[in-house]
């Protein structure tokens, strides 16, 4: 009997998982949390039940998250940048055969959908920092850093193809960011270069229009059935 309880999906059908957030981005300070991130592939019997397997699951460890394999494709094939930044993460803590194949596909998921779903979490999340800024005098800078990084790597992305969440060089003017060192109002002329070289680049992008959903739905299929083989 499969047991269907989130936390023991995670734990017995894993098949990648990675560490995430500062640490990943090369912005990991002395205290800084260890995010993780999995994508687990629930056994094909649990979807022929009236009651589905669960998309996403949080734990067992602190601060872990984990998507079942076929919500996390959906998500990275809208260009969710959570689940995009994910999938390249520089710290990987497991990966099986399935997970392996899954990484050899990131490539398909990237499109030039990517423009208009940074663009538009980094707006969501502007207006919040603005909010604050206009109730507290400042904004939460840790959170501004985080959009400057996520600015820059969407843009960086539809320049080269090529996504990379490492900050590299950025890293010190980042911290300074996180540090309230750097003006709110220098901060927002960074977020309006950022945005503006964003817009100009999408115009000539490297990436396609669209993600190879053909390619990623075959993965999904062959792996789907290859469970049931193993059940």
């Amino acid at each position: 009997m499969i047991n269907p309880d989130p936390e023991a999906l995670v734990r017995d059908h894993t098949v990648y998982s990675c560490v995430m957030g500062s640490r990943a981005f090369g912005l990991a300070t002395e205290g800084s949390d260890t995010d993780r991130r999995g994508v687990f592939l629930a056994p094909t019997p649990l979807f022929w039940r009236f009651e589905k397997p669960p998309t996403h699951a949080d734990g067992p460890a602190p601060e872990q998250f984990s998507w079942e394999l076929e919500r996390f494709c959906e998500l990275a094939l809208r260009a969710n940048p959570n689940v995009l930044e994910c999938l390249h993460s520089p710290l990987v803590e497991h990966i099986d055969d399935v997970g392996r194949e899954l990484l050899s596909l990131r490539g398909a998921f990237l499109s030039r959908l990517a423009h208009q779903t940074f663009v538009r979490y980094a707006s969501g999340q502007r207006k919040k920092l603005e909010a604050d800024v206009r109730q507290y005098g400042a904004p939460r800078w840790k959170h501004a850093m985080h959009l400057l990084r996520l600015l820059g790597t969407g843009r960086d992305l539809l320049r080269t193809g090529e996504l990379t969440i490492e900050v590299g060089a950025a890293r010190d003017d980042l911290l300074a960011v996180k540090r309230g060192e750097v003006p709110w109002v220098e901060v927002e002329r960074r977020m309006n270069r950022l945005m503006e070289e964003s817009e100009e680049t999408a115009r000539n992008s490297l990436l396609p229009r669209e993600p190879d959903r053909a390619r990623i739905e075959d993965f999904l299929i062959r792996t789907r059935r290859a469970s049931v083989d193993r059940s």
